[in-house]
Order: C-alpha cells, then structure tokens, then sequence
C-alpha cells in the first residue's frame, strides 16, 4: 500500500490542504503545534473511521479533539492510495448528523463499500490496533500494547495449525467462549427450571398427602360409626322383653298401678301383724319407706318420660325410615374410599414424576458433552497456541535481532521477545533485561519489535508512519534507522520538529520529499 495523497477539507486546525506523497522519505518538519500530530491523526481516522464517544468519554476522546474550530459542521476529507497495483480513493465525512464514507476505485470507477467491509479487505485486514502496534508511532508511545501480543498469538497459532493466517484465534476463542456462556447459561436455566418443577410437584404431594390422611380418617371415622350401627342393631334385637311386658300392664296414663299400692299395703300389714314384737315395727317400718322410695321414684320416672313433641315424631319414624341414615353412611363410605384411591394414585404419580427428576435427563447429558467439548475446543487452541508461539517467537527473535543489530552498529546482536512481549537483549554473550538500558534503547528495541512483527504479520507492505517517534535516539542510531528504513521500506512519512532527520538524510545521500504540514 502507498498514500498518494492527503486531502483535508476540514480537520482539527487543518482546512482545505492538499499533500501529495511520494515514495520513499516523506519529511514533514514543522514546529509545535504546527499541524504535525492532527496529518498524524487524520491519516488514521481516513484508514479506520472516527467515533464520537458517549457520555463523558465524549469530553475528550479523538472526535472532540479534532473537531474544526471553524465550520465544525464540515468535518471531512479525502484519501487516495494505491493497493494491489489498483488506486482508491477514499471519502469521509465525520460530521455526527451526516456521517458517511464512500470509497471507489480510480481505475474502473467501482464503486465500493467501507460499510460492508470492501476497504478492510483492500488493507489486507489490517486493523486499528494492528496499525497503531505495527507501522504507526505516535509522540511518546513507541511502546506497543498488549493487542499486538494477541495478534502474534493468533497468527502463530492460524499459520501454523492451518497454514491460513487469514484465520483470527482471538475471534474463535471468543465465538467459543460465547458459546460456552450460552451454554452454561442454558444449562443453569435448566436446571433452575428443574428445581422449579421439583418445588411444585412437593408442594403438590404435600397437598395430596394431607388429604390422604384426612380421607383415612374419614373413613375409619365413618366404619366406627357403622360398626356402632350394627352392635347397636344387634343388641336391640337381643334385649329382653321384660321391661315390654311390665309396661304393657300399666296403663300409659297412670305413673303407678294401684294394684302395687295394694301389694304394698299388705306386705307392711303382714309383717306387723305376723312378726313378734316389738320387731314387727321396725320391720314394718323399712317395709313402708322402701315402698314409699319406690312410688316417689315411679313418680319422677314418669315425669322424666313425658315426650317432647319431637320425640313424639321420632317415636312416628318407621323401620324403613330409620334405614336413611344407615344407607348416608354406607354412600359416604363409598365416597370416601373411591376418593381416597384416586389421591393415593395421584400421590404415586407425584413421587414417580420427582424419581424421574432425579435422573439425568437425555437433554442435560447433551449440555454437558457440549459443554465439555467446547472446553476441549478452547483448552487444545491455548496448547496449540502455546506451542506455535514457540515458533513464531524465533521467528521474531530473529528478524527483530537483525534490525536491532543494524541500528545498534552492532553492540546488540540479539533481542529476544519473551511472553506478553517482554524483551531482553543480548551484548557479548550477556542477557540484559530492557529495563535496564538506557531509554533511547528501549525505544530502539520498541522500533525493532514493530518493524519485524508488521513484516511477519502481514503480507502487504504498509507505509510506516513516524511521529516525533526520535527524540531520544542518538545522531549514529538515528543514522543508522533512517538507513534501515530508506532499504528496507517502500513509503515512511517522518513527523517531526527538528532538523536532525534532514540533515542526516541529506548526509546519507538519502532522497527524501520535504513537506510542511
């Protein structure tokens, strides 16, 4: 890829200024606050779009930053590069009401679209972090972030494991960690679910069984009560007819017949006439008050057995009549009994359906293979990309060691990039961590690090773009980059606020476009 040229309509302080780039050195020199950072930052909203963010991100994120102090309204510009031997040019408007990007092809007049993902794939992939990690140094952050550790991650892993790099790790281990979310989220639901149910199905045998128990003892209730109908039955068809007899000899309308009077009379006059004296009183006398207790107690008997007039109604109730009750009862028996089973089947069908809860469903045995099998998935990518990040690190290893050996004059001949990117460099046969280097150093190590990771990264050439990127290079290092960079890459664009850069290139014999931002 080359940018061919730089059209700012309106852009932070920037208005309608036209830069045409060429191969090689592009030399942007300019003071502070001359417009060097906001070309910077322009090329990169072109390439990759600019969001406005939300809420207090808003205050001072890129989009507020750069948003013209004149017309802000009309906040846009142009891009033109080539590409695979092809020449685009590439349309933005950044305005928040009327936000657009429009991208065609110079050649035949395509007209292509950013939003479905034609100038991505134009780029070769190269994305954002990509760039920012990669070919693109801002002021003071030449150190790359933790996304370039990812990415080499994901290309070891999808070069090696299929020989595609085109293939993102970090987009598969996440599709299977959302996959592996849903899943459990799936599973915990159901299980949820399951402890509902369980819940409603004892809270229900809790109710059948509290009836089962009430309809038992109706029913025992209800066959003492018949039970007590048949004794009762029984012993009325056994009791004497003594009492029958006595009471048919005296008339209903006397309490006591006068034919016991008379009996009484003469047994006290007998046993006073016939008992020798002076027992016969004393007899007499117990002969005449156990009588006189006897009529007193036939007199209250006959008192007590006056019938009420619903007594007189019951007394009208005939034998068939009084077999109602005994029938009620025998209904209700047979009520009860045919209820009861129907609630000891229904109990059984409540403790069945709890057993076959506890059993392990075909479904929940399915979520767990997947489960299980996803969890595989992810743990043999970590392992394959563990064991392809080996490789690419020698990889790496070496193309960075080869330019930090170059820039060095080779006082450092290696430098070894160890997991989530920390460096050491080696000097006579010794490991030097890089925290231990002075800091011109380490932004060398930084710069080697870049370089050699967009080289292996990707497969289209990009122009690497420097932003003030060195100020703590001494003039030999700096002789030697610039060297580097004038051999090995096809466009570099240098931002800066000195002269130094100008003065060696002309040195070298270096040609090199000079612009003004």
């Amino acid at each position: 890829m080359r940018i061919q040229e730089l059209i700012v309509k309106n852009f932070g302080k920037i208005k309608d200024k036209n830069v045409e780039l060429s191969d090689g050195v592009n030399l942007f020199y300019g003071e502070n606050e001359s417009g060097k950072s906001t070309l910077h930052t322009f090329i990169k909203s072109m390439l990759f779009g600019l969001e406005r963010g939300r809420g207090r991100a808003s205050v001072n994120d890129t989009f507020s930053m750069y948003e013209p102090w004149e017309n802000p309204n009309y906040y846009s510009g142009m891009l033109k590069f080539e590409s695979g031997g092809k020449r685009f040019c590439l349309s933005r408007n950044f305005d928040r009401y009327s936000r657009n990007a429009e991208l065609i092809c110079e050649d035949d007049g395509e007209e292509l679209s950013v939003a479905d993902g034609d100038l991505e794939m134009i780029l070769g992939g190269l994305a954002a972090s990509g760039y920012e990690n990669t070919v693109s140094i801002g002021q003071l952050k030449a150190e790359p972030g933790q996304p370039l550790a990812a990415e080499l991650k994901n290309y070891a892993s999808n070069y090696y494991a299929t020989g595609n790099s085109d293939i993102n790790l970090e987009k598969a281990t996440g599709a299977l960690r959302a996959r592996l979310r849903e899943q459990e989220r799936e599973a915990k639901e159901a299980l949820e679910k399951k402890h509902r149910t369980r819940e409603k199905i004892e809270l229900e045998a809790s109710y059948v069984w509290r009836d089962v128990h009430r309809l038992e003892g109706e029913q025992e209730r209800i066959s003492a009560e018949l039970e007590y109908r048949r004794e009762k039955e029984r012993r009325s068809r056994e009791e004497p007819d003594n009492k029958r007899v006595l009471d048919e000899l005296r008339p209903n309308k006397w309490r006591i017949h006068p034919l016991e009077i008379i009996l009484f009379s003469i047994v006290v006059i007998f046993a006073f006439v016939f008992i020798p004296r002076p027992w016969n009183y004393l007899v007499a006398i117990i002969l005449f008050l156990l009588s006189g207790i006897y009529v007193w107690n036939r007199m209250k008997v006959d008192k007590r057995a006056v019938k009420t007039e619903p007594e007189i109604i019951l007394e009208e109730i005939t034998p068939e009549e009084e077999k109602i009750p005994l029938e009620k009862l025998r209904w209700e028996m047979s009520h009860v009994c045919e209820e009861l089973r129907e609630r000891r089947v229904q109990y059984d069908n409540l403790k069945e359906q709890l057993e076959e809860l506890d059993e392990v469903s075909d479904t929940s045995r399915e979520q767990d293979r997947d489960i299980r099998a996803v969890r595989l998935a992810m743990e043999k990518i970590n392992e394959l990309a563990a064991r392809m990040q080996d490789e690419l690190e020698q990889k790496l290893d070496d193309k960075a060691s080869e330019i930090m050996n170059e820039i060095t004059g080779g006082k450092y001949t290696k430098l070894v990039v160890e997991d989530n990117l920390h460096m050491n460099l080696i000097s006579e046969g010794r490991k030097i961590p890089v925290e231990q280097v002075s800091r011109g150093t380490v932004e060398q190590t930084y710069f080697a690090l870049r370089m050699a990771s967009a080289g292996l990264l990707y497969e289209e050439e990009y122009p690497v773009i420097l932003d003030d990127t060195f100020a703590y290079y001494d003039d030999v290092r700096l002789e030697n980059t610039l060297r580097w960079l004038a051999e090995n890459k096809r466009q570099i664009i240098i931002f800066t606020c000195q002269k130094r850069e100008e003065h060696i290139l002309n040195r070298l014999g270096i040609r090199f476009k000079e612009l003004l931002p």
